[in-house]
C-alpha cells in the first residue's frame, strides 16, 4: 500500500514538473510579437538545453540630423539659422583642410655643350667609387666647353687582384689615348683581401702584404708622374664596420705617402663623411649644407648626394689645373666672332680704326714714357695726414666752427 502511495507522489511530482517546463517553453512564444520593439530577451538555461527558440538583435541606426546653428539679436529675434556642419570624426567642426607640403624641385641639370677641340683632359680611373666621382664630375663640367672627363673605371677593380683588371697594364694606353692634363684615382675598397705575391697567397694585413701593396701603389703613380701629368689621388672615406674603417686609415697612409713622393697630391676626403667625433655617419650635411642621407643601406656605397660631396672635394683640386678652361662662359674666337676694333665715329659715317700698341715701342702713341716711369716731383707737400701721422700736428680748426676754441676780439 506504501508502495503505491510512494508511486503516485512521484507521478504528480513528474506531471507538475512537466506542466511547469511547458509554462516557461510558451512563455516567449506568447511574448514575442508584443516585444517585437523591445530589445531580445537572453537565453536562459532551458533554451539551451531543450533547444529553445533564438531571437535575432536589431539595432536602430537613424540618420544624423544636424543641430541648427541659430543667431540672436539682442532682442532675442532668431535672424540666421543654418545646419551645423559634420567632420569626419563625427560631429563638431569641420577639420580645416591639411596644407600639402611642397616637395623641394631641384634645379635643372646644365645642358652638355659641344666641347672644344682644344678642350682640357680629366681622367678618372679606379673601381666603384671613382665610377661615381667620375659621372658627377662630368655632370659639374657639362657646360664647359674646355673641359671633358673622361671616366674609366671598373667597378670591381683594384691593386690585388690584377688577373681581373691591370691598372698599371692599362693605364700607359689610357694617358696615350686621352693625353689628359690631370689624371684622378680612387682605388682601395676592395683591396681589403688575400693578395698572390708570386706563388704565395699572402693574408690581408700581414707585413709582405703591406709591402707588395705599397709597390704596386708607387708602380701606379710613377707611371702617372713619369708622363709629367699632375697626379691627384683620392683617399678612402669610413666605413660602418670598424675594421674596415681601421683598415681605410692604413691604407690612405700608403696612398699619401707615395703619392706625395712623386710630386702629386692626396685628396683627403675624411671629415665629409664623419661626425665631430669622428664616427662614421649615414646622413650627414651635403654640398649646401642640407641634411641628407650620404651612404647607402651597407654602410659602404653612396648616395647621390654622397657621390655628389665626394667629387666637390676632387673639383676644387681639379680647377686648380683647368685654370680659365673651366669657365663656362669660354668661346671659341676665331676671324669670324671677333668683336670691331674701332672707336666713336670722327664724323658722321666714318670710324676710326684703333691699331695695338707695343709696350716695348711707347712712342706709337706720340709720347715716349710709360705711365709712372718719369721723375717723382721734388717739393713734396704735406697733407693733414701726414702732418698728424708723422708728427701729431692737427691743423687749425676752422672759424667759427663748434671745435674752434680761440678767443675772439
Amino acid at each position: 500500500m506504501k508502495a503505491l502511495q510512494k508511486s503516485r507522489r512521484n507521478r504528480a511530482w513528474i506531471r507538475a514538473f512537466l506542466f511547469l517546463l511547458a509554462a516557461v517553453i510558451a512563455l516567449p512564444v506568447q511574448l514575442r510579437p508584443a516585444a517585437a520593439q523591445e530589445p531580445a530577451p537572453r537565453r536562459n538555461i532551458f533554451d539551451m538545453l531543450f533547444g529553445g527558440p533564438r531571437y535575432e538583435r536589431y539595432e536602430r541606426y537613424e540618420p544624423y540630423q544636424p543641430r541648427p546653428r541659430r543667431r540672436y539679436q539682442r532682442d532675442g529675434s532668431v535672424i540666421e539659422t543654418r545646419p551645423r556642419p559634420r567632420n569626419r570624426a563625427g560631429t563638431g567642426r569641420a577639420a580645416a583642410p591639411r596644407p600639402q607640403q611642397q616637395q623641394p624641385v631641384a634645379p635643372p641639370a646644365p645642358e652638355p655643350v659641344a666641347k672644344l677641340e682644344t678642350a682640357k683632359q680629366v681622367l678618372v680611373i679606379g673601381d666603384f667609387m671613382a665610377g661615381g666621382v667620375g659621372s658627377e664630375l662630368e655632370s659639374t663640367f657639362a657646360a664647359s666647353p674646355g673641359v671633358v672627363v673622361s671616366e674609366r673605371s671598373d667597378g670591381s677593380s683594384g691593386l690585388v687582384r690584377q688577373d681581373h683588371f691591370d691598372w698599371p697594364g692599362q693605364l700607359p694606353a689610357m694617358l696615350d689615348e686621352l693625353k689628359p692634363t690631370v689624371v684622378v684615382v680612387m682605388l682601395g675598397a676592395n683591396d681589403r683581401q688575400q693578395m698572390s705575391i708570386g706563388n704565395v697567397k699572402e693574408k690581408f694585413r700581414t707585413d709582405a702584404w703591406f709591402k707588395e701593396y705599397e709597390a704596386r701603389v708607387a708602380e701606379l703613380a710613377g707611371l702617372v708622374a713619369a708622363r709629367k701629368v699632375p697626379l691627384l689621388w683620392v683617399g678612402l672615406p669610413s666605413f660602418q664596420s670598424p675594421s674596415m674603417t681601421s683598415d681605410a686609415v692604413t691604407l690612405n697612409a700608403i696612398y699619401r705617402n707615395q703619392t706625395e713622393k712623386v710630386g702629386g697630391e692626396f685628396v683627403d676626403v675624411w671629415d665629409g663623411f664623419v661626425d665631430e667625433d669622428g664616427k662614421f655617419v649615414i646622413t650627414g650635411s651635403d654640398v649646401k649644407g642640407q641634411q641628407v642621407r650620404l651612404r647607402g643601406s651597407d654602410g659602404i656605397t653612396f648616395t647621390k648626394a654622397g657621390k655628389q660631396k665626394l667629387a666637390f672635394y676632387v673639383e676644387k683640386f681639379v680647377r686648380r689645373y683647368l685654370g680659365e678652361m673651366a669657365s663656362p662662359d669660354l668661346v671659341k674666337l676665331d676671324g669670324t666672332n671677333l668683336p670691331p676694333l674701332t672707336t666713336l665715329p670722327a664724323a658722321p659715317g666714318q670710324a676710326v680704326p684703333v691699331h695695338p700698341i707695343s709696350l716695348s715701342d711707347p712712342e706709337l702713341d706720340g709720347g715716349k714714357d710709360l705711365l709712372g716711369a718719369g721723375p717723382l716731383p721734388t717739393v713734396m707737400v704735406e697733407t693733414p695726414r701726414d702732418k698728424l701721422v708723422k708728427r701729431g700736428e692737427i691743423a687749425p680748426a676752422p672759424a667759427g666752427r663748434i671745435d674752434d676754441y680761440r678767443i675772439t676780439k
